[in-house]
C-alpha cells in the first residue's frame, strides 16, 4: 500500500551510541534482548583506589552503584586532526560525540568528502565534571595551559561548532540545552533544520559522561535517585534512577530526499512539538501532570 509522503516527514537513516555495558547500537539492542541490567556495584576497594573516603563509604546512604560507559579515556587523536595536548585537554564528552558524529554518518553509508550536500549538526552535554574534578584539581597541568585552550576544550558552546569544523560540516552547528530533554530538544530542533531548508542532513543527539566513572552516589529520601543501586521503571518495585553515562546520535534527512536517495531509512519522525509546564508542578523539578 502506498503511502502519501509528507514534507514534514523526517526519516532517520543512521545511528551511533555508547551506552552502559554497550559501545555501540549492536551491544545495546542485544543487552535488551537478553534483559540484562548494565548497572556496576563497585567492591570498597575499587572506590578507595578511586579517591572515596572511608567516611562515604561507611555512610548507610551512600549507594555504592552506577552505569559507567566503557574507555572514554581513550581516543584516537590523530585519526581526528588532535595533538595529544589538544586531546589531554578536552573533555570527554566531546571526544565521544566527536566520534558518534562520525560513526553515524558512517552507519549511514556517508562519507563528508564525498557528500555534496549541507549538513547540519545539533548537540548536547552534560555537567563537565572533567573539567571540575581533573584539570582544575592538578594545578601544575592547569597553570600550564593557556585560557582559551581549556574553555575550547570544555565549554559546551564548542561542542557542536568544533564537530562541524573537523568532520568539515557546512550546515547549521548549534549546542542545545534544555536539561533533561536536551538531546530530544536538538533532534526536534534539527528536524525543523531541515524542513526549513537550512541543511540537507543533520546529525543531532547529546552526550553525558560522569567523571570519575567509578563511584557511586548518596540516596536521600524523596530524592529521584534509586535506594537499591537498581532502576526498575514502569514496575511496582521502581524506586528512583540511577546516574549514567553514555551517548547517541541520529542522523536527519527529508523522508522524501531519503527515498531517492535510496537511503536505509531506519524510522520515521511523523511529526514533533516543543512545550513547557510553566509553573504548574509541584516544584521545578517534579513532572507536570497537566503538560
Amino acid at each position: 500500500m502506498n503511502t502519501k509522503i509528507e514534507f514534514t516527514d523526517i526519516a532517520i537513516i543512521g545511528m551511533s551510541g555508547r551506552f552502559p555495558d554497550a559501545e555501540n547500537i549492536n551491544e545495546l539492542w542485544n543487552n535488551l534482548i537478553e534483559n540484562k541490567e548494565s548497572i556496576k556495584f563497585f567492591s570498597d576497594e575499587e572506590l578507595l583506589q578511586n579517591g572515596v573516603t572511608q567516611d562515604i563509604l561507611d555512610n548507610v546512604n551512600y549507594i555504592k552503584a552506577s552505569a559507567p560507559a566503557k574507555d572514554i579515556d581513550l581516543f584516537d587523536a590523530d585519526f581526528f586532526g588532535f595533538t595529544p595536548h589538544e586531546a589531554k585537554v578536552t573533555d570527554p564528552q566531546h571526544r565521544m560525540f566527536l566520534e558518534c558524529a562520525h560513526e553515524a554518518l558512517e552507519n549511514a553509508g556517508y562519507s563528508r568528502a564525498k557528500y555534496s550536500g549541507t549538513i547540519g549538526i545539533y548537540g548536547s552535554s552534560g555537567f563537565n565534571t572533567y573539567l571540575l574534578r581533573n584539570i582544575a584539581q592538578n594545578k601544575e597541568f592547569f597553570d600550564s595551559l593557556d585560557m582559551y585552550q581549556i574553555i575550547i576544550g570544555n565549554d559546551k558552546d564548542f561542542l557542536c561548532t568544533r564537530v562541524a569544523y573537523k568532520l568539515n560540516l557546512s550546515g547549521p552547528a548549534m549546542t542545545i540545552q534544555s536539561a533533561c530533554s536536551s538531546s530530544l530538544v536538538a533532534v526536534h530542533t534539527a528536524c525543523q533544520s531541515i524542513i526549513n531548508g537550512e541543511c540537507d542532513m543533520a546529525l543531532a543527539g547529546g552526550v553525558s559522561l560522569r567523571v570519575p566513572q567509578i563511584d557511586g552516589y548518596m540516596h536521600k529520601e524523596g530524592g529521584i535517585l534509586s535506594k537499591n543501586g537498581h532502576c526498575s521503571t514502569f514496575d511496582n518495585e521502581a524506586n528512583g534512577t540511577i546516574i549514567g553515562s553514555g551517548a547517541g546520535i541520529v542522523l536527519l534527512k527529508s523522508l522524501e530526499k531519503a527515498v531517492n536517495d535510496h537511503d536505509n531509512i531506519i524510522a520515521v519522525i511523523k511529526g514533533s512539538a516543543l512545550n513547557n509546564d510553566g509553573n504548574c508542578k509541584a516544584g521545578y523539578t517534579a513532572p507536570g501532570i497537566k503538560g
